[in-house]
């Protein structure tokens, strides 16, 4: 295990993280292990020199649904099992010269308990980990570098660390200025770098070395409109002014209705507290009708629906959907309802299914790797960690120097991000995958991504 990423797995267990990264395999019973406080089982695994997988099955109560490792529990440690040829690849069917045996990541993030990005990006990194450990069981062998590149650090004293120019990918910096150094660096050492995260970065348009997922709000909205104009073609669309004066959503609506007016494309404008009368003139009869407001808080939206409800009762024969915001996928636990009754469309780069298989597996691995949830915030920053490593490992293992991101050139299922890069004329690569969360009426949510 390298020296840093010792250091920094030390870091974690203060947040009651450990993790494993050690392969080998066992039989037999070596001692009785008494749990102390914040153990998991990630770390006694990794001090026994074991996978997960041999502890459990040496302690078969882990499997139970609910199982919670406790101060005081005892659990067998089995031996190691010194038969390492009888798990080796044949040497008959060695990996095509096209793919890397193994493969380095360094990541370069703050990495600390200090303030809210750094608890973030410790989040991020443990969902880094945790796609590694998964990535191993598909034979792909990992060796992870972590550096602790806080905001006022100077990010070329980590560059200058011999491991750096080992790496195949590096994951980071969170902060702009950061950006250029580490931009020189992977240009020099031919290494790409994922930057994960919302920052000024204008070098990805002249570095074919980086990769940025976080998409502009001028891109984000103008590929919004353009899906949108697609999807709702033939309906009336209704702009709801909701009278908040710190609403930057306007930006948004003003966007659409200058391009509606450029196809000639008739749409109403009415207001929260215009009288219902006033309120029903802005709706087509005939035509299906897709009301947008603008703002995206909740008071607003639930005087909206409100107003709908009102509106609906009177006039039981008008097809509404509405079209809203990232931000009303916070809304969920209490707005469901009300978004299945109005087909909602939710435009956004991510979109985490509560219901899912996938989701509870990775909830579940979570728990038991660091004994927390994860923070509640869109996005889980440890899901976006888990679907950035797995999407670019898996493309640089399958694809080696040629990868770039494009769509469907992976092959990977994302849990929560899913990424699609568009290369910028000789420069780098921008993520411009998205989506629109769907909410039937039917009482089923589907994702339609672009």
């Amino acid at each position: 295990m390298k020296r840093l990423l010792r250091y920094f797995l030390v870091i974690l267990m203060l947040f009651g993280a450990s993790f494993s990264l050690m392969a080998q395999s066992t039989s037999k019973v070596r001692e009785m292990h008494k749990v102390k406080k914040k153990e998991t089982i990630f770390g006694i695994a990794r001090e026994y020199g074991l996978t997960i997988q041999q502890l459990i099955n040496a302690n078969p109560e882990m499997n139970n649904p609910g199982y919670e490792l406790k101060k005081g529990d005892f659990i067998v440690i089995p031996y190691p099992d010194t038969k390492p040829a009888e798990t080796k690849t044949p040497a008959a069917t060695p990996q095509p010269a096209s793919k890397p045996k193994s493969l380095s990541v360094g990541v370069m993030l703050p990495l600390h308990d200090e303030n809210g990005d750094g608890r973030r990006m410790v989040e991020y990194y443990r969902g880094v980990l945790m796609a590694i450990d998964s990535l191993k069981h598909t034979g792909l062998s990992v060796d992870v570098y972590a550096w602790n590149v806080a905001e006022e650090a100077n990010i070329s004293k980590f560059l200058n660390d011999k491991n750096a120019s080992k790496c195949d990918l590096i994951i980071g910096p969170l902060y702009s200025k950061q950006v250029p150094p580490l931009a020189k660096f992977a240009e020099q050492h031919d290494i790409k770098v994922l930057i994960p995260f919302s920052i000024q970065a204008p070098d990805v348009f002249s570095n074919s070395h980086l990769f940025q997922v976080y998409q502009s709000p001028a891109d984000f909205n103008e590929s919004t409109i353009n899906h949108f104009l697609k999807r709702f073609e033939g309906y009336n669309t209704v702009i709801i002014d909701c009278n908040d004066t710190t609403s930057k959503k306007g930006i948004f609506t003003f966007g659409l209705r200058r391009r509606l007016e450029t196809m000639g494309r008739e749409y109403n404008v009415t207001n929260l507290k215009s009288s219902e009368a006033y309120f029903a003139k802005a709706f087509s009869k005939t035509l299906p009708n897709v009301v947008i407001l603008n703002t995206g808080r909740s008071p607003e939206l639930n005087l909206a629906f409100a107003k709908l409800n009102n509106l609906t009762m009177n006039n039981p024969g008008l097809q509404i959907s509405m079209f809203g915001y990232t931000e009303w996928m916070l809304y969920t636990k209490y707005d469901i309802d009300n978004f299945y009754k109005y087909n909602v469309y939710i435009p956004s780069s991510f979109y985490l299914n509560p219901l899912s298989a996938a989701t509870e597996r990775i909830n579940t691995k979570y728990r038991w790797n660091f004994h927390a949830d994860m923070m509640q915030a869109l996005p889980r920053f440890a899901v976006t960690g888990f679907d950035h490593t797995m999407f670019f490992l898996k493309g640089i293992y399958q694809q080696g120097k040629s990868f770039t991101g494009a769509a469907g050139s992976v092959g990977y299922i994302p849990v929560q991000t899913p990424l699609k890069f568009e290369r910028i004329a000789n420069g780098g690569y921008l993520n411009k995958s998205m989506l629109f969360v769907h909410y039937k009426p039917t009482h089923q949510i589907e994702t339609i991504t672009y």
